[in-house]
């Protein structure tokens, strides 16, 4: 449909970021004022009174500037073929690119306090909430460029941060996808947002053909989009360089205080753990009575309880059952972000595919979905509205410089919010058939969080290193090697397709490097909480509730620690893989 004849109960609703596109112009233009005031700062910031204004200043333009983006990319996504909105989006980021390099001085005019004053700074009452800026300079210190350098880099980050919006807008507005047939020869319309639904067809022939029309598109087109995202690798692995890492993958994990160590613990776990992928599409080729199983086949329903169909009320009822055990409060959020329309429920034309959470200090967060009925759709909206959540929590209980979570934490809240809903799901069936289709959908939740993304961050892990090596890269090369981890983590008992190779090119989350594996971290933490939550663990719901509060007030490893899960220990991957092989016994 055109998005004027979607009802406006499904649209969300932006006025807490800009109130209408002339308050967005305004404010907008008002951002302007910010850079001959930063860059009247440079050279003075020994004086702690003018470091802390300008510290103060730099936070009052961040809240502004973040609410305003929210409303510009929000606007664009609403219909990606929407000229104005792109404008407007374009017009904030050039001056957002004007302000980075306004500012570039800041950091290594800092980074040249000895520790002692920084330390002093710190701990100082009148920084107090600066005190994150200044542990971030102690900690990154040695990997600060000089004032001259790092203005350099700044003025880059416009032209050499495209490539992700640029695959976007060609995969969402100009990509054209053919209809497919079922196996009466009957025409569907095809769209990106209407994939998955395809792959979850009882219509074998049309799970085949959209599997190789969805991903054939992508090879069709796999020369742009292989230089696209190339290059994207090429601006990582420049930026770690010249900031002195050993690699874009240590950056990433450094950046965030992630661990190295668990990230090597997870590759580990998931391929010790093969088997049991194995074993599950073992069983599920006989369920679904096939002599040979393709990856096409993967998603197919085992049962016809996946053909229900839920409208958006129903699926918000539902989440609400399901979060439950968490408390009132939590539950009448989920009511909250339905009444106050934080949701774009539909698909629309021109509309960006998938699913998010976005949000900004000082208003509500929003969520966009591409809600088709089925189950899938509710189990999405589930795992956005726990994004939204954590942010919703978060914002409210931290001040603004340390309310942001980091991305390593950031999958966990949602992976909790779909396992509620699994798990509600489970208790409440009635029929055995019933139970094994809620037990599948567990399972392909779990193949699809833990096994799939680990073997994507296996995929970019190679593609950077390749070319840290000097090694060249090109689209046959990428092709071959996703191919190549298709076949180690699918293994024998499926079939692969020759259109498996281009899959790689439809994931945007390559775009934000080194994003994927914290699905998997975020699924293994969330198995790991939610079993304690429904087991009746005492203090297990407060230790949740306040690890969703807690923003970035620790390294992301400590609060899910506080939290009762400790990536750093073995024993935390081996209880969950213990958990997922009970799960199979239980399948089979």
């Amino acid at each position: 449909m055109k998005r004027s004849q979607i009802a406006k109960k499904y649209k969300w609703d932006l006025s807490a970021f800009a109130k209408d596109e002339e308050d967005f112009l305004l404010r907008t233009e008002n951002l302007k004022k910010y850079i001959p005031i930063f860059a009247s700062y440079e050279g003075k910031l020994s004086d702690d009174k003018l470091l802390l204004e300008l510290l103060d200043k730099t936070s009052e333009y961040s809240k502004e500037a973040s609410l305003l983006l929210n409303y510009a990319s929000r606007k664009v996504d609403e219909d990606l073929s929407n000229s104005k909105a792109n404008e407007n989006f374009s017009r904030l980021v050039k001056i957002d690119s004007d302000i980075s390099i306004a500012l570039s001085y800041l950091t290594p005019e800092v980074c040249k306090f000895s520790t002692s004053k920084l330390k002093q700074l710190q701990n100082n009452k009148q920084f107090f909430a600066h005190k994150l800026f200044f542990k971030d300079i102690l900690r990154q210190k040695q990997h600060i460029l000089p004032k001259e350098q790092e203005k350099l880099i700044s003025g880059m980050g416009e032209f050499l941060g495209g490539f992700s919006s640029d695959f976007d807008n060609f995969v969402d507005a100009d990509m054209k996808l053919n209809d497919v047939l079922d196996s009466k020869g009957k025409k569907h319309k095809f769209t990106h947002s209407l994939y998955g639904l395809y792959l979850r067809s009882n219509d074998r022939t049309l799970r085949e053909n959209a599997f190789k029309e969805e991903n054939g598109a992508f090879g069709r087109y796999i020369n742009f989009i292989a230089n696209n995202y190339l290059s994207d690798v090429k601006a990582d692995c420049y930026f770690a360089k010249v900031r002195g890492y050993k690699s874009a993958l240590s950056r990433a994990i450094f950046e965030e205080e992630a661990s190295e160590q668990v990230y090597d613990t997870l590759i580990k776990n998931v391929h010790k753990n093969l088997p049991l992928l194995y074993k599950f599409f073992a069983k599920k080729k006989k369920l679904l009575g096939l002599d040979k199983m393709y990856i096409y086949d993967q998603y197919a329903q085992v049962g016809k309880r996946g053909n229900k169909k839920y409208t958006y009320d129903e699926a918000i009822e539902l989440v609400k059952q399901a979060t439950k055990p968490l408390g009132r409060q939590y539950t009448s959020l989920i009511q909250k972000a339905k009444d106050e329309h934080w949701v774009d429920v539909m698909p629309n034309d021109g509309k960006a595919g998938g699913a998010y959470e976005s949000s900004a200090y000082g208003a509500h967060p929003v969520v966009l979905t591409n809600f088709t009925g089925d189950f899938n759709s509710v189990s999405t909206l589930a795992h956005e509205l726990g994004h939204a959540m954590h942010s919703y929590f978060s914002e409210r209980t931290q001040i603004f410089e340390e309310a942001e979570y980091v991305l390593f934490v950031a999958e966990v809240a949602s992976t909790v919010n779909e396992l509620l809903l699994k798990m509600s799901q489970l208790k409440s069936s009635k029929t055995r058939l019933d139970r094994l289709c809620i037990l599948d959908g567990i399972f392909m939740d779990v193949k699809s969080t833990i096994f799939r993304q680990t073997m994507f961050a296996e995929f970019e892990e190679w593609v950077h290193s390749e070319y840290e090596h000097s090694v060249p890269l090109s689209k046959d090369k990428l092709n071959k090697k996703y191919y190549e981890l298709n076949k180690l983590y699918f293994g024998k008992g499926v079939a692969l397709c020759k259109e498996t190779q281009f899959e790689w090119a439809r994931v945007p989350h390559f775009y934000r490097s080194f994003y994927v594996y914290k699905y998997a971290t975020g699924l293994i933490s969330a198995l790991n909480i939610v079993s304690r939550i429904l087991s009746g663990q005492e203090g297990a719901v407060e230790k949740y509730l306040n690890f969703l509060s807690a923003g970035c007030t620790k390294d992301p490893i400590s609060l899910l620690q506080d939290a009762g899960c400790d990536l750093t220990k073995q024993e935390t991957f081996d209880d969950v893989f213990k958990f997922l092989n009970k799960l199979l016994e239980e399948y089979e």
